[in-house]
């Protein structure tokens, strides 16, 4: 029998190698900055086209190679930061293993320029696919840059795999905010398809968060700094009131490196226990500064996974630091998300004469008389000269609904089984049943078997969902123009899911347009919008977004329609008139699921008689 076990060829074993590297373009773009801080460099410059699908090019300033080293650098296992396996438990550097720059020239086209201070010329050296197309000398500036081109032309199923361009951008801007956010003593700037994103100069680091986030972000953070034998801690935590629905501004640094730690989030979670709703979340920049030995960081090849030897004290110092923060600044509780912030109640002005609340009672109420009613059928129903079908539901749904609505003094009741005249049974209606609100949350209406209530921001949800469902697959909606245009800025990562569902928000009926490198103008908004605070409503639009792709993984358009739904809804703590809680009610049970919210919890509760009954027992 012949021998089977073959030595791979290099460029196979390459290929295999760089798919544990370099999974998408923002893989090259991390191994690619963090080779630059390691050079030294004070100044870099990331340029991106098409995603970082056609051209990823870094451009620094640091100490710059030989014409041996440059060479040298796309062999595998070549590195010049370690020299001997005891180095693995002292690094200082970002990188240590020699896989990345091998990794990169195995799937793509790069070409590398780069020149040492003390030399006159540097060298330019040309490969794709492992192989080494030209080396030559060049006269360039000193330092590096490497331009990869093409990238997985050789590998068609990976590049297939590729996500769309926004999708693609977004993870390049978290590994360049990554990275930016680290180093405040480095200039970093981003530039994408000609437009520049980011323009990080030097400074503190309170200046590198606010120029990453936004001017913003100043009031919402605090500082954080503790320091033990164990491990320093610094940085900034959010302040409760501005915490958000998804996972955002989190960022754990260990000697100037990101991580991810569910461990240690728990820590800070627990730390903000009673002081933020359930399900939100702070936003926090936490470093941390320990003694190289102590931690293990070769255990995954994108290297954002460590071992710490003594975790639980960090856990404890980390949770006692963020109390401590919260504490000394006297941060207060924030209140519900999905409240209106107004009470509508008109204050009492000076002057005014007050007036001590009259109780009325009806002499002539007898709590045990009854009236008859002539009933119909769970048919057709008829309202205000239109005729429309009950949704699909089960019996004792449909006889709820038509209760609910006749019981209201809005329909009259058609029986299936009359003649083809067509006459109009008419229901007896006892007005003193009026549609009202609980706590200004609630839809209350009495039905002959008992009450139901409405979740007022659940059902409006639902409505709206199913509206822009339509309205995409339409691709037709009305705009209400502006008298003037809206100005609003965003940071680069939330400018890129904007541009990701550009056409959808705009097939929903915001008329909107560019307006700088991370900013647009609002010129129009859908016709029958009822939020004023369009900063705000954009806000949510894309935490929900974020929150529907990554949590859920849903697709664009019924991400979108989610998003939009549930944060144009009317919230909790909004008072509703009574022609606004029966247009509400009409529409919703005019919907095709009218008895859940998209995100499947129940928009509608029915008590019998029965039911209410065994309470009082």
């Amino acid at each position: 029998m012949s021998n089977l076990i073959k030595l791979l060829p290099d460029a196979v074993a390459n290929q295999i190698a760089a798919g544990e590297v370099v999974q998408r373009p923002a893989s090259v773009v991390k191994e690619l900055l963090e080779n630059a801080i390691d050079a030294g460099a004070t100044e870099i410059q990331l340029i991106i086209k098409d995603a970082g699908k056609t051209l990823i090019q870094t451009i620094d300033n640091g100490c710059g190679m030989s014409e041996t080293d440059a060479r040298m650098c796309f062999e595998r296992h070549a590195t010049s930061k370690i020299n001997e396996t005891n180095d693995l438990f002292n690094l200082r550097t970002k990188g240590f293993r020699g896989e990345a720059m091998a990794s990169i020239a195995a799937v793509a086209q790069v070409e590398m320029k780069t020149r040492l201070v003390e030399d006159e010329i540097g060298v330019k050296i040309n490969i794709e696919g492992s192989s080494i197309k030209a080396q030559e000398p060049v006269q360039t500036s000193c330092g590096t840059t490497f331009s990869v081109k093409n990238l997985f032309f050789n590998v068609p199923a990976r590049r297939n795999f590729l996500k769309s361009n926004p999708v693609e951008m977004k993870h390049i801007i978290d590994e360049f905010e990554r990275v930016a956010l680290t180093h405040p003593e480095i200039y970093f700037k981003l530039t994408s398809n000609g437009n520049s994103l980011f323009d990080l100069p030097i400074g503190s680091l309170r200046q590198r968060i606010i120029g990453v986030f936004g001017k913003n972000f100043n009031k919402k953070l605090v500082p954080i700094d503790e320091k033990t034998t164990i491990v320093n801690i610094t940085g900034f935590i959010g302040k409760p009131e501005f915490s958000r629905k998804t996972r955002g501004e989190q960022f754990f640094f260990v000697n100037k490196r990101f991580i991810k730690s569910g461990y240690l989030h728990y820590a800070i979670m627990k730390a903000y226990e009673d002081l933020i709703p359930k399900q939100t979340y702070p936003s926090y920049f936490i470093y941390m500064e320990v003694e190289p030995s102590t931690i293990d960081i070769n255990i995954h090849p994108t290297k954002t996974e460590i071992k710490f030897e003594d975790e639980r004290s960090i856990y404890a110092i980390i949770n006692s630091a963020v109390k401590q923060s919260i504490g000394k600044h006297q941060m207060a509780p924030s209140l519900d998300f999905e409240a209106e912030t107004s009470f509508n109640v008109d204050p009492v002005k000076a002057g005014d004469e007050i007036k001590m609340p009259q109780i009325r009672v009806n002499e002539n109420f007898n709590p045990f008389e009854t009236k008859e009613k002539s009933g119909g059928s769970n048919g057709r129903i008829t309202k205000k000269d239109s005729t429309f079908e009950l949704p699909k539901c089960d019996v004792d749904q449909q006889q709820a609904l038509t209760s609910l609505y006749h019981d209201n003094n809005l329909i009259t009741i058609t029986d299936e089984d009359e003649e083809e005249d067509d006459q109009q049974a008419i229901v007896e209606v006892d007005v003193t049943r009026k549609i009202f609100q609980l706590h200004s949350r609630y839809i209350f209406s009495q039905i002959k078997s008992g009450y139901i209530l409405i979740d007022q921001h659940k059902a409006h949800e639902r409505i709206l969902y199913e509206q822009f469902l339509e309205t995409l697959g339409a691709k037709k909606a009305t705009s209400q123009q502006q008298l003037f245009p809206v100005k609003l800025e965003f940071s680069s990562s939330d400018f890129a899911i904007l541009t990701e569902i550009w056409d959808e928000v705009k097939l929903i009926g915001f008329d909107i347009e560019k307006f700088g490198n991370t900013a647009i103008a609002v010129n129009g908004v859908p016709a029958d919008l009822r939020q004023t605070d369009i900063p705000g409503l954009f806000d949510k639009i894309i935490e929900q977004f974020k929150n529907n792709r990554d949590e859920l993984k849903l697709d664009t358009t019924d991400s979108i329609a989610r998003a939009m739904a549930r944060s144009m809804a009317i919230k909790a703590g909004k008072k509703l008139s009574e022609n606004e809680m029966t247009l509400l009610t009409d529409q919703l049970f005019a919907c095709e699921s009218p008895y859940f919210a998209p995100n499947g919890k129940k928009t509608i509760v029915t008590v019998t008689l029965d039911e209410l009954e065994k309470l009082f027992n």
